[in-house]
């Protein structure tokens, strides 16, 4: 069985479109979208683009998925910022009731079993909490303890928006990367699972997603475009950023 797993897509559906077109190409027998479809312009339509594929698609939801049904529905805490709090409601809007009940029934975990990989668990940040940041600087020691007693042989995340692979003590730990929102060089990262795993990039056209972004009533719509698919921010940078908020 071949899985492809694509996360933090955050509403880019030019992004989302390239990789289908290559998860197609490529055979794939399973889709596992691992959190963080929203924020972002296109929400509704990456969502409808991924029900309505020809293949077995199984969710789970990441800290925005969260964060945006607290904001809707008025229940829980969010400790955003009321300017993204306002986005997230204007994506709550976008979504309506049906696909935002469709979410809140998302797991926040879910495990599939890949021959030639054994178990292999998904979650959006961590097993143990969908907002730890953690990358591939964060020293084994640390991560020891978020990974140990974990049942599978690969954990596959997301949330930072930066691929690697690596390990933490016996359990191997792969970032799928961000399809939509990446940091680092521009285009559409993903996973291809079989008997081993591949990290994907997939490029497209930046130009007319950026236009495409711009159309949009999306309230963050010209930073997204520019800030997000034309030029992302660098991997150093956020490297940078990251180590000073990570596993707290």
């Amino acid at each position: 069985m071949r899985v492809a797993a694509i996360y933090d897509i955050h509403g880019n559906l030019p992004a989302l479109e390239a990789v289908l077109k290559e998860i197609r190409q490529e055979g794939v027998d399973q889709v596992v979208v691992g959190g963080d479809i929203v924020p972002g312009p296109m929400c509704r339509g990456v969502l409808e683009r991924l029900l309505g594929l020809e293949m077995p698609v199984q969710f789970i939801h990441g800290n925005c998925e969260r964060e945006m049904l607290a904001v809707a529905t008025g229940s829980g805490t969010s400790g955003l910022p009321e300017r993204y709090q306002g986005t997230l409601r204007w994506v709550a809007e976008e979504l309506g009731a049906e696909y935002r009940q469709l979410m809140a029934g998302w797991p926040g975990m879910l495990a599939v079993e890949i021959e030639g990989l054994g178990k292999v668990l998904f979650c959006h940040a961590t097993p143990r909490d969908d907002n730890e940041i953690f990358t591939r600087l964060t020293v084994e020691e640390r991560l020891l303890p978020v990974f140990e007693g974990v049942d599978a042989s690969v954990v596959v995340c997301g949330h930072t928006h930066m691929q690697f692979d690596r390990t933490a003590g016996k359990v191997r730990v792969v970032n799928a990367g961000s399809v939509g929102m990446p940091f680092g060089e521009p285009g559409a990262y993903w996973l291809l699972l079989g008997r081993d795993i591949q990290l994907r990039h997939t490029s497209y056209d930046l130009a007319n997603a950026a236009e495409r972004t711009r159309d949009t009533a999306y309230p963050q719509a010209e930073d997204f475009a520019a800030s997000y698919v034309l030029k992302p921010p660098s991997e150093e940078e956020m490297l940078a950023e990251f180590s000073a908020a990570e596993l707290k």
